[in-house]
């Protein structure tokens, strides 16, 4: 007999759920889940623990709407929203911010905001290439390691996870212009970090 029962509607009722086998059948996945959004692999491995409690605790709260894992990946998503939170609330991103400000100040002329020559951007080049693409991925998350943790919070949360502008405004507590200003300044960071590293 399967841990896991299906009902007749197709979804699984809190009975069914199977705590025990949590971590053999979903443990990698959250953990990639988690790593890809905030790359750091002792917290990663800490936020899918938390996630297997907060299950535990709130078995009795499943409404067998959707699958164990996608149940699962939902408290995780909300456990990396507090970490995002948490974050960008910190006094050590302040200076973060502003040498990143003070750098992308740099790019454009102060009497027009047109771009200063030395800073124009290039093309990239378009490879379909899985080797080509694993590689343009790890420099991209080696430049977002670079960003404040808010500028990234949101990046991801808006490119990564493709989440609506005002799910991540009000998660992150933000008001519409500071979330386009953070997602400008944070291209336009990626964007110097990526040309210094890619092209």
């Amino acid at each position: 007999m399967p841990a896991v029962k299906r009902i007749e509607a197709g979804t699984l009722s809190s009975t069914s759920l199977d705590p025990q086998n949590w971590v053999n059948k979903y443990a990698d996945y959250l953990f990639k889940y988690a790593f890809l959004r905030i790359r750091d692999q002792d917290l990663a491995k800490d936020l899918v623990q938390e996630t297997f409690l907060a299950g535990l605790k709130g078995l009795a709260g499943f409404s067998g709407r959707s699958t164990e894992r996608t149940w699962l990946t939902a408290i995780l998503k909300y456990k990396i929203i507090d970490y995002y939170r948490k974050e960008s609330s910190g006094l050590a991103n302040t200076k973060a911010i502003v040498k990143v400000e003070e750098i992308q100040d740099s790019y454009f002329e102060s009497d027009n905001g047109h771009w200063k020559s030395e800073h124009v951007p290039k093309p990239f080049k378009v490879v379909q290439d899985p080797l080509h693409d694993k590689e343009f991925n790890r420099i991209l998350q080696a430049c977002m390691t670079k960003l404040p943790a808010l500028w990234s919070s949101v990046f991801t949360m808006k490119h990564i996870d493709e989440e609506k502008t005002e799910v991540i405004l009000a998660q992150l507590r933000l008001s519409s212009a500071n979330f386009w200003v953070i997602i400008h300044r944070t291209k336009l960071s990626l964007r110097d970090c990526l040309q210094k590293k890619w092209l």
